[in-house]
């Protein structure tokens, strides 16, 4: 059975126009069983990276809202106006969502706490940075997790080595994940759009939150005693970052953000979208009869 969740009945209804631009904020509260030790492939290294992305989504989604919200008055277009709302309706439940997840998952070992104030850490950096650059490196960040999204909805192979109960929460951040995904950048684009801060966006992001994840990743492996456990480690490294990895075709296409005539919606997915929309939300969904609008 999958992972069940159900309405925030204590939730403040967010207004809709026009139903915020085709971006539904979704009040799941996922109930979500305790998972396998190791709920990805049964392998350490490849579960306990997912833990530290688990653990990065609450304070990166508080990030990402405030960085577009402090452009919120300069938004003239209600069609945009909606969206950023969508936009904000949708991760604020993302990162309330991984949060219950995090706390599941210390409860079974596997503390989350140390690569979230890694994060918050790296975060505090990035704060220091103009209102606009903070907007640049979000946009950046924004385009890595919707070309995740897109990799981990269209890998049916991959969904299959995961714990299915877990998986559900995963594959509903993914849909929204594209469902959002222009919305930080045709605000930036509305205020500044300067390529510079979008080069300068790539080594601030990297400098700033590729150690955290790396140490506490390491820290995450030492503590299962894994870290030198060759096997798990290779498999797990295929599986992420090997030539078909999930990480790995993500990255691949980061560098489109450098470029001139950059816009995440170049990339057409309202098709993957629509199909996923369905497959969790449509007449026989998996999650149907569970979410308000």
């Amino acid at each position: 059975m999958p992972a069940s969740a159900h309405i925030d009945k204590h939730a403040k209804p967010i207004p809709q126009e026009p139903d915020n631009a085709g971006i539904p904020v979704r009040r799941l509260v996922f109930d979500i069983p305790e998972p396998p030790r190791y709920f990805l492939a049964d392998n350490a290294t490849a579960t306990t990276f997912i833990t530290v992305l688990s653990a990065v989504f609450p304070p990166g989604e508080r990030f990402f809202i405030e960085s577009v919200r402090r452009f919120r008055d300069r938004i003239a277009d209600p069609e945009l106006k909606a969206a950023v709302r969508g936009f904000i309706g949708q991760e604020a439940i993302h990162g309330r969502e991984h949060d219950r997840l995090n706390e599941l998952l210390i409860g079974r070992g596997l503390n989350t706490r140390v690569p979230e104030l890694g994060i918050r850490g790296g975060l505090n950096v990035l704060e220091r940075c103009s209102a606009s650059q903070q907007l640049a490196c979000t946009a950046l960040m924004e385009h890595f997790t919707a070309l995740l999204g897109e990799v981990l909805l269209e890998d049916d192979e991959f969904q299959a080595l995961g714990d299915s109960d877990l998986l559900q929460l995963f594959l509903w951040h993914a849909l929204e994940e594209l469902e959002h995904k222009a919305v930080t950048y045709d605000v930036y684009s509305l205020v500044a759009n300067r390529r510079w801060e979008r080069w300068l966006a790539f080594p601030l992001v990297t400098a700033t939150l590729v150690p955290p994840i790396l140490v506490s990743w390491a820290w995450l492996m030492w503590k299962e005693g894994k870290l030198t456990d060759r096997q798990d480690l290779q498999e797990g490294l295929t599986l992420l970052f090997g030539r078909k990895g999930l990480v790995s075709r993500a990255l691949g296409k980061m560098g489109l953000y450098a470029r001139s005539d950059f816009h995440p919606d170049k990339k057409d997915t309202r098709a993957l979208v629509a199909h996923w929309r369905e497959r969790l939300f449509g007449e026989q969904g998996t999650l149907t009869g569970q979410v308000g609008h």
